[in-house]
């Protein structure tokens, strides 16, 4: 009975999952540009620690899903540099080449609206700074190299001036291990066999051409 549910229900997804793929139209995409500032943390990890602010940008495009104007899918690639800091001056910097895909959709099919979006943000690693670590476990070479990839899930608000100027706000909810071979490495720590989620809260200001 379990397997015969199993079957329905991914029998069901991939049916959905065709239809909203049919009903993609990738004729008539846009491109745009985006960027702005983030403001992150590593949770569980460097304690006591705090935020670190930093930047990210990239490019996106918006592609329709349905005949209405007001679903897309909204694939980005960017640059982003997150991580935290820590006590005594310590950085802990992280930079990735980030794949954020939304499902957007705007309020109304209106020029000028608010809208929300969704989805999986993918970080790849591909560099790591870490300054005058607080402990010597935190150094890159010990115990404090990132993970080399970096999954999250991504929920924004956001409004629309005319369909091309819009700005935006967005939280990344770390999913993976950020610093896996930190994992138990904090004695005296409680938080010291949690998981090490990194969290990102960014703005945006992005400008879609026609």
């Amino acid at each position: 009975m379990k397997n015969t549910t199993k079957k329905i229900v991914t029998s069901l997804f991939i049916l959905a999952f065709s239809m909203s793929f049919a009903q993609i139209d990738f004729s008539s995409t846009r491109f745009g540009l985006i960027a702005g500032p983030t403001y992150s943390r590593i949770q569980n990890a460097h304690n006591p620690s705090s935020a670190r602010v930093s930047f990210y940008g990239g490019a996106l495009a918006l592609i329709p899903v349905g005949s209405e104007d007001m679903f897309y899918l909204q694939p980005q690639l960017e640059y982003l540099s997150a991580g935290e800091k820590g006590e005594n001056g310590s950085v802990y910097a992280n930079n990735y080449i980030s794949v954020p895909i939304y499902f957007k959709a705007y309020f109304s099919e209106a020029e000028s609206e608010f809208f929300g979006q969704l989805g999986p943000r993918f970080g790849f690693l591909i560099s790591q700074y870490v300054k005058n670590p607080s402990r010597a476990i935190y150094a890159v070479e010990k115990f404090g190299k990132a993970s080399s990839l970096d999954l999250a899930i991504s929920a924004g608000l956001g409004f629309s001036y005319k369909r091309k100027w819009e700005v935006s706000a967005r939280f990344d909810f770390g999913v993976t291990n950020n610093l896996p071979d930190l994992l138990g490495k904090e004695p005296g720590d409680p938080a010291s066999n949690s998981t090490k989620r990194q969290h990102v809260l960014s703005a945006g200001i992005s400008y879609i051409f026609d």
